[in-house]
């Protein structure tokens, strides 16, 4: 019989696999076409669909992407990789709330290409403007956008020191702190350029179309030549070592205790 900390841990792979897929297809349109990856986030998923059983791998990549989300969001809330209650701690939990709220808009667009609902709007557009059309709601917005600044530093210090290694099973590939150094350093180049456009809605009033999720920020890149093309090989690299973690990643326990410690190398 399967517990529900298997479960747990089956979906959880599931979501890096889901991460993977969508990466690697960011990487890949950003580096050969220009066309699909200016239509942002819709141009990714449409390339996904256009895949030989393409809506199946969008309905695995919705549970997943949701998956992932609920994985990340209990980080804040039951702290299940031992983050600590500290500045730095939280600094990292609040981190991963942005990151599960980023990936839930992408869980909701793969949804809405798996049923045929999309109707080439951008739904983080639309939904960031039912929340600035509250009171208070651009405090919210730009709160919002905080957190993915937060999200930012934290995976660039990932990137720079390798500290992801420690929940990565030794039984990983050897070349995995290379390719999991570079795709976490584009990645938070990606998180800021969202964060900003999150800041600018919410603090600074110029709208909710200018509102970016993960295809829209690298197609907003596009206009700087190689840095543009770095970070596209990164995000590529990023979707290699998504497919690691598939495999490798330590899972936290959701048995008596609910977490499990971290994996030290030595």
């Amino acid at each position: 019989m399967v517990d529900k900390s298997e479960k747990f841990s089956w979906l959880v792979r599931v979501g890096y696999f889901s991460r993977a897929v969508l990466y690697t297809v960011v990487g890949l349109i950003a580096l050969t076409s220009a066309g699909r990856i200016a239509e942002g986030t819709a141009g990714i998923f449409k390339a996904i669909e256009d895949f030989p059983a393409g809506i199946a791998i969008l309905w695995i990549m919705v549970f997943g992407l949701f998956g992932y989300a609920l994985f990340r969001f209990c980080s804040p809330l039951f702290d299940i990789e031992n983050e600590g209650s500290d500045a730095k701690g939280w600094g990292k939990r609040i981190g991963h709330a942005g990151s599960a709220i980023g990936h839930l808009a992408l869980a909701w667009s793969a949804f809405k290409f798996a049923t045929n609902r999309n109707s080439g709007g951008g739904g983080a557009q639309e939904a960031a403007a039912g929340v600035l059309g509250v009171e208070f709601g651009g405090i919210v917005i730009g709160l919002l956008g905080l957190t993915f600044f937060i999200a930012a530093f934290n995976q660039a210090k990932k990137g720079v020191t390798g500290s992801f290694m420690n929940r990565i099973s030794p039984q990983a590939p050897d070349f995995t702190r290379m390719i999991g150094g570079a795709g976490y350093l584009a990645r938070a180049v990606v998180f800021a350029v969202i964060g900003w456009s999150l800041v600018g809605a919410g603090f600074m009033s110029k709208g909710s179309d200018q509102v970016k999720t993960i295809g829209d920020a690298v197609a907003s890149l596009a206009d700087d030549g190689i840095w543009f093309t770095i970070t596209a090989i990164g995000l590529l690299l990023f979707g290699l070592f998504s497919f690691i973690l598939a495999r490798y990643r330590i899972i936290p326990d959701l048995g008596s205790e609910g977490k499990v410690p971290e994996f030290r190398a030595g």
